[in-house]
């Protein structure tokens, strides 16, 4: 093989690798904002799974891509690892079209597809339209570096040692170790088989031995996945258990298969003379039927996954974290469904921001009302953990915002850095009115029956108002509304209740103390409706987005 067949090889291979690169790009842009929707609608019915799992890996050339998407899906809380053994088995079988569609020559079309790809991207303006151009350009390129990797194995045909060696893979052992380092090494199950078809095509291997390695690059596959889920959480690398232990099964059935029935024998005879259909029609056959066969018992999958690795301590709940951001800080940018699951983790953790605020305001009037000095406390730790929660969340958002794609998905995480701020100005607000209780216990302030009744009212308030905020219906418009009107209540409550206190005052029911601790306790309760407006508002014109 001469140095310029090495650079040929070396060139195809990053262009099959470029391409596939591409298409997932283009895809995520196209679909990343809608794609938990879409998976949330198919992965409830097992067959939907298996279906939408073929269908995103046959668009995009992988498996491995879409086995790390469902890895970062399960691990951001997108999808359930149950669910994502569907998705899995259907990526497995959707891995096959790109045997099928070198098998079918495509390659004679790849320029005209590419060509069609960048024409797109360079004379049209529509962004959805740029994003589909760039799914055509990267199918195309993926092709002419298949057919540029062929070309450069063809003389490989005529080298003794070459062909020596490929004869040991008769071997199923040493075949299926063979094909299982190459593909762990390129990352690419589909470049592999793509490679191996191309060897096949030019006589250097026969089936009987490209089936073994065949059956090893299924296994090599999973290590992209396996390295992807590094660091995140145990359901995330339960995900890549099932992932292994299908491609394992399916290894071991068909390898039986090969050496006790003359399966090799039928697999030839359906398209004799050509290898390379052989090669991809047995790829296509390993991963329909293993699916069938484990069909019925995925869930045994998941919970087989589940033993192998158990559940551990839980994490020490006053240590402060990020539990869903911090999973998906590795992943690169370009990886498929990395802005879905990105926005997904920034929503939960804003829930979780909401959870403390929402705690926060309640023992803030608890203490107010009681100055219970105690409870101030708790209120202090729960503020630390909201501007920790607030600072990694912005930092995250600052980050990943402009790797962006899409004027949606720009919006949407202007909200969110939006929400983030306002719900830790409602914490701040907590600790002001909590505060308080300081100054009421040393002082040893006492309010009048009055004045505890409308504290009790405005503790209600607040809270019926921090609930409205976890919305989840569809119409926004009419909840908008309520939630101005809700704010527009609280105006008028602090104005009443001002007046109130102006009352007291000059009845002398009220100290000259107690009333500025009062009256600085009402701003507060005015400022936290303030915010909950705002955080409405960007709730809002997100729903809007999305739709």
């Amino acid at each position: 093989m001469s140095f310029a067949d090495v650079m040929g090889l070396l060139g195809g291979l990053a262009l099959f690798l470029y391409g596939m690169q591409m298409m997932s790009s283009g895809m995520e842009a196209a679909a990343g904002n809608k794609m938990k929707k879409l998976l949330e609608k198919l992965t409830a019915n097992r067959f939907l799974g298996v279906l939408v799992g073929a269908v995103i890996t046959a668009v995009i050339q992988s498996s491995s891509a879409t086995t790390v998407m469902v890895v970062g899906f399960v691990n951001s809380g997108m999808m359930t690892l149950r669910q994502a053994v569907w998705i899995i088995m259907g990526a497995n079988i959707g891995t096959t079209i790109t045997g099928q569609l070198i098998a079918l020559d495509v390659g004679a079309i790849a320029p005209l597809i590419a060509a069609i790809g960048v024409f797109v991207v360079v004379f049209t303006k529509n962004e959805k339209l740029h994003h589909i151009g760039n799914i055509f350009a990267g199918l195309g390129v993926l092709f002419i570096g298949m057919d540029m990797m062929s070309a450069a194995m063809k003389p490989l045909a005529n080298s003794e040692a070459f062909v020596n060696l490929l004869a040991q893979f008769k071997n199923p052992v040493l075949g299926i170790l063979a094909g299982l380092v190459f593909t762990a090494i390129i990352q690419s199950s589909s470049a592999s088989v793509g490679i191996l078809q191309g060897l096949a095509k030019s006589g250097v291997i026969g089936l009987d031995s490209a089936a073994f390695v065949l059956f090893g690059q299924n296994i090599g596959t999973c290590v992209t996945a396996l390295l992807a889920s590094i660091g995140t959480s145990r359901n995330a690398r339960r995900t890549t258990i099932i992932h292994i232990s299908f491609n394992i099964i399916g290894t071991i059935v068909f390898t039986m298969l090969c050496i006790v029935t003359p399966l090799i024998m039928w697999v030839e005879g359906v398209t004799p003379g050509d290898a390379t259909a052989q090669i991809a029609n047995l790829h296509t056959l390993f991963n329909i039927t293993t699916t069938l066969l484990l069909l019925p018992f995925g869930n045994y999958l998941a919970t087989l996954a589940e033993k192998i690795l158990k559940d551990s301590k839980e994490e020490e709940a006053d240590v402060m974290q990020l539990k869903y951001i911090r999973n998906i800080k590795d992943l690169g940018e370009d990886q498929l469904g990395v802005s879905a699951m990105s926005m997904e983790a920034v929503r939960k953790e804003l829930e979780r921001m909401m959870d403390f605020a929402k705690e926060n305001v309640a023992k803030a009037f608890e203490a107010f009302s009681t100055s219970n000095v105690s409870v101030v406390q708790e209120v202090d730790k729960n503020e630390e953990y909201l501007d920790y929660l607030n600072k990694e969340i912005r930092k995250h958002i600052s980050k990943v915002i402009t790797h962006e794609r899409t004027e949606a998905g720009s919006c949407i995480y202007n909200s969110y850095y939006t929400i983030t701020g306002n719900i830790e100005r409602i914490g701040d607000h907590a600790v002001n009115i909590g505060g308080y209780a300081y100054q009421i216990d040393e002082k040893g302030i006492k309010f009048s029956d009055t004045a505890k009744e409308e504290m009790l009212k405005i503790k209600s308030v607040c809270n019926e108002l921090l609930d409205m905020l976890n919305y989840t219906g569809d119409d926004f418009v009419d909840w908008h509304a309520d939630v101005a009107g809700m704010e527009q209540k609280i105006d008028d409550m602090t104005k009443e209740y001002r007046n109130n206190m102006y009352e007291r005052i000059k009845s002398g029911s009220c100290s000259d103390e107690g009333s500025i601790i009062y009256s600085e306790m009402l701003t507060d309760f005015e400022r936290i409706g303030d915010h909950c407006l705002n955080i409405s508002d960007e709730i809002v014109k997100i729903a809007m987005v999305n739709n």
